[in-house]
């Protein structure tokens, strides 16, 4: 990388009777997010993983508190794990007539269940979302220290939709005597709807999420694969997927070479040996800390909350459009090409250097920690989550064929 890296500007797509707004850059989100805010007339209604008592996170509630007192009627759900901001930094909210929703405020069996969704949906008719949370270091310019995310505005049809499934679950979180069950329930019975538009949710479902489903579907299919993703360390199945995209030459993976959970990242590295030996380009994003959710699976784009991980595709509530449209996906390509300019390309020869006994210990670890231990104390813990593990190619109609055959989360 040659001089400074600077995240692109915002751009637009018209897809689908939808404009498309992209904001690469944590300014430029935050920005956005407040218009949307300060534009509100009627509602506004907020889910956020992360919401931090910092410089953005009190320009974002001051913002709802001025909305709440010239009569909007604001809703936001904070996840009670994920967030930091304490009930009475969001009291001033209440205080002027909002509602301030805590997902799974309780130790009970539904406080392990993680709502990672990030929506902002203002009147009706305009909408965000993505992978970024409330708090400095999503909305700060390049540096190792903060995170480089992707948000994406909307206006058109789906805005109703996603508004649809915000009223579900603030129904369900406001309900303290509500059960898991009822919002496995509500995961599963999610229509998507039909078309090139969805919009996909994952949560701690008996069987595959629509999320879960579509994104596998996609990749047994796939002849091209371009995916931007913070935590990458998914179950076989999944990983045997990318790989065969790979063996065509046609699948780029751009990865973190740091977090803030170190773990992450040995665990993504210890598959890499596999993942080149059958062709698939890696590079790891090197200004800042990688936390984008982006998949380009030949014309179709995934963009939302959702991590390449098991906790991700299994386990949490998680937030997923899923756009069909060729020419939204070479953009999103041509968007990924700009990252990787700014990244390490991750060869053979590298991956060997960094090899050692020890990496391969700590990577190990890392890997175990990750996809079994964390997996395996949440579904043990929440006792009916023990079915979330299935084959999953009895939802494949017949698609996978050969070694596929044995479990995802062997």
């Amino acid at each position: 990388m040659d001089g400074p890296y600077y995240d692109p500007p915002p751009f637009s797509v018209a897809v689908h009777g939808h404009d498309l707004t992209f904001y690469p850059g944590g300014p430029d989100r935050l920005d956005a997010l407040l218009a949307m805010i300060g534009g509100a007339r009627c509602t506004l209604k907020l889910c956020f993983y992360i919401f931090a008592e910092d410089r953005s996170g009190r320009l974002v509630r001051d913002a709802l508190v001025v909305a709440a007192e010239r009569g909007v009627a604001v809703t936001l759900i904070v996840d009670r794990f994920g967030c930091s901001a304490s009930a009475a930094f969001f009291a001033p909210l209440e205080q002027a007539g909002g509602t301030c929703l805590f997902f799974s405020p309780r130790l009970s069996r539904r406080y392990l269940i993680r709502n990672h969704q990030k929506m902002v949906i203002a009147d009706s008719q305009t909408a965000m979302i993505g992978g970024f949370n409330v708090a400095d270091d999503y909305f700060a310019p390049p540096a190792p220290t903060v995170w480089c995310d992707l948000g994406m505005a909307l206006t058109g049809p789906s805005v109703a939709r996603l508004e649809t499934w915000f009223d579900h679950l603030s129904r369900w979180t406001a309900d303290s005597d509500a059960q898991l069950l009822a919002i496995r329930k509500l995961v599963r019975d999610w229509d998507t709807g039909e078309g090139p538009m969805r919009i996909l949710v994952g949560g701690p479902t008996k069987f595959l999420s629509n999320w879960a489903r579509c994104v596998s579907r996609d990749l047994s299919q796939a002849r091209r694969l371009d995916m931007v993703m913070a935590y990458f360390t998914p179950a076989p199945l999944m990983l045997r997927k990318i790989a065969r995209i790979g063996r065509g030459g046609r699948a780029r993976l751009l990865l973190p070479s740091r977090s803030d959970n170190g773990a992450t990242v040995g665990a993504s590295r210890l598959l890499y040996k596999r993942l080149l030996r059958n062709g698939v380009k890696i590079w790891e994003f090197l200004p800042a800390m990688l936390h984008s959710k982006l998949i380009v699976v030949d014309d179709v784009v995934y963009i939302g909350s959702g991590n390449f991980d098991v906790r991700s595709l299994y386990l949490n509530l998680e937030l997923m459009f899923r756009i069909e449209d060729a020419a939204l996906a070479q953009r999103m390509r041509a968007f990924v090409g700009q990252q990787l300019g700014a990244s390490q390309r991750i060869t053979v020869a590298v991956d060997r250097s960094r090899r050692s006994l020890f990496n391969r210990i700590r990577w190990g670890l890392s890997w175990f920690l990750v996809t079994v231990v964390d997996y395996s104390i949440t579904r043990r813990l929440n006792l009916g989550l023990g079915a979330v593990y299935v084959r999953e190619e009895e939802f494949e109609d017949g698609i996978e064929t050969g070694d596929e055959e044995e479990s995802d989360h062997s």
